[in-house]
């Protein structure tokens, strides 16, 4: 309903040149997909806000898919509420040492990589904090949640991702994540699998961004 308020959920559908790309990206591909299938099932109305699922291309070659978006919204004047990115979502390692951090985070955040990850910047405490709350009704979901100033500029793994063209543009947005290389050995290459990913770990967090984009959308 182009008259209502707008969230925008999206992943990005493209890998690197010579890897299959399971978790990067399609494993928020999957979890985009389970959403837009379960999603009419859980409102009996229709929600005070609209929500747009978006498959987000070419955002291996500098995020182009997601800025056009981002663009877009903001030439329309769309009364854009959030955007959330699904990036990597499904690898999980329970060994303590496994989890990769930049060096500001070094001992503020778990060094075992079986979280997942809520990052956003400075316009998104109360997107943060709900989506955070979302995730968290999942048992046995780890969640951790980062606030970065300045659209991430000081510290750029925290862009990587289709969200920060929505940052740019002056939106709330987020970016739900594995953590991407600070975890995953197989980043962008071949043995980017299937197999390398943590099915149960997935499903968790499919569901807690679930619950968390029914109380977004009121």
């Amino acid at each position: 309903n182009p008259s209502q308020p707008r969230f925008v959920v999206g992943a990005h559908l493209d890998s690197k040149p010579n890897s299959p790309g399971a978790d990067d990206n399609g494993s928020a591909i999957a979890a985009l997909l389970e959403i837009a299938r379960l999603l009419p099932t859980l409102f009996n109305a229709s929600p005070p806000c609209s929500l747009e699922l978006v498959a987000f291309d070419l955002e291996e070659n500098g995020m182009l898919g997601g800025a056009f978006h981002a663009a877009s919204c903001k030439r329309e004047n769309v009364d854009l509420r959030g955007m959330v990115s699904l990036e990597m979502l499904g690898y999980c390692d329970n060994t303590p040492g496994s989890q990769q951090l930049p060096k500001p985070l070094v001992g503020k955040y778990p060094d075992t990589g079986n979280f997942i990850a809520v990052v956003g910047n400075q316009n998104s405490d109360s997107l943060i904090e709900n989506f955070a709350k979302g995730l968290k009704q999942v048992a046995g979901l780890p969640v951790e949640t980062l606030q970065v100033p300045d659209n991430g500029n000081t510290l750029q793994a925290t862009r990587l991702s289709d969200h920060s063209p929505f940052w740019d543009e002056g939106y709330a947005a987020l970016m739900i994540t594995d953590t991407s290389f600070m975890r995953n050995p197989h980043y962008h290459l071949m043995s980017d699998t299937f197999e390398t990913l943590d099915i149960h770990f997935l499903t968790k967090v499919t569901e807690g961004s679930l619950h968390a984009i029914v109380k977004l959308l009121g």
